[in-house]
């Protein structure tokens, strides 16, 4: 009787000590989180202008503007959404819904596993020496190709991942009415898992937006002003983390680089803000 009294007590002492380690973990994690959040608020919140934001830097008239950079930014994303968003679903449809060699299929999820391990600088190196070196020069379409790469492990997982929520009941309705493999997935298989899509996509907009050491390579370091998109494409541009790194490394002015800081800080707060509102939405439906 005592000896169960003392292991009980010894379970709710080290019971109690396992929680408030945790509990002191995710304090020190929550505190540095906020600690650095707010140094970098603090110190670039109150250099965002107007003036920053729609004008290009200019050496005549000594003026700082990121109007380009953003430009460049949404540039890139949507030129890479368009390359990599029809191969990396239409390849996780491939391997969940078509690819009947299992063996076949654990060698890619394998291989895609390790892609997403790669280190981002590889992906540069890689990009400068295959498509620089073809389109001729450092720009927006051999910053896309490269982050096209770069971003399909993520899109392929998380599009993998979805179509197995899917239940297998689905599946078998659709073929007993008649269904062709294709107007299934089409119709049902795809509808029914577009939350998950629709959040990965997202994701892998956040890590291009956070994206600097590829890009530094293939994309350029360019700060003319271009609007058009076709020819941007052709044209050498600095993204807004590219124009974060060079303002600090070549210009030494760090407060434009906090303002852009916060500004990167609040994009991809909305973007993980927008996940949660769209699988919301389309868990509802």
């Amino acid at each position: 009787m005592f000896m169960k009294k003392g292991l009980s007590a010894k379970r709710k002492f080290y019971s109690i000590a396992l929680n408030s380690f945790i509990v002191l973990c995710v304090g020190i994690a929550i505190t540095i989180l906020v600690s650095i959040v707010g140094f970098v608020f603090y110190r670039g919140l109150g250099h965002i202008t107007w003036e920053l934001l729609t004008t290009a830097r200019s050496a005549l008239r000594n003026t700082i503007g990121i109007l380009p950079n953003i430009l460049y930014t949404l540039y890139i994303i949507f030129t890479t959404l368009i390359i990599a968003l029809p191969i990396g679903i239409g390849a996780a449809i491939f391997l969940n819904e078509y690819a009947s060699n299992r063996r076949l299929v654990r060698i890619v999820e394998f291989t895609i596993e390790i892609l997403a391990g790669i280190p981002s600088i590889i992906y540069g190196i890689v990009g400068f020496l295959f498509f620089v070196r073809i389109l001729g020069q450092p720009s927006i379409l051999a910053g896309s190709l490269t982050l096209s790469i770069l971003i399909l492990p993520i899109v392929v997982r998380t599009t993998q991942e979805a179509l197995k929520t899917v239940p297998s009941s689905y599946r078998e309705g659709a073929f007993a009415l008649g269904a062709t493999k294709w107007y299934m997935i089409r119709t049902i298989i795809l509808p029914s898992s577009m939350d998950g899509i629709i959040g990965g996509t997202i994701l892998a907009v956040g890590r291009m937006v956070g994206e600097s050491a590829a890009l530094l390579f293939t994309a350029g370091m360019g700060f003319a002003l271009v609007t058009n998109y076709l020819d941007a494409l052709q044209t050498s541009g600095a993204t807004l983390t590219v124009a974060l790194f060079l303002y600090i490394t070549e210009h030494g002015q760090f407060d434009v680089s906090f303002a852009i800081a916060s500004i990167l800080i609040f994009i991809v707060f909305v973007l993980n803000v927008l996940t949660k509102l769209v699988k919301r939405k389309f868990k509802k439906l």
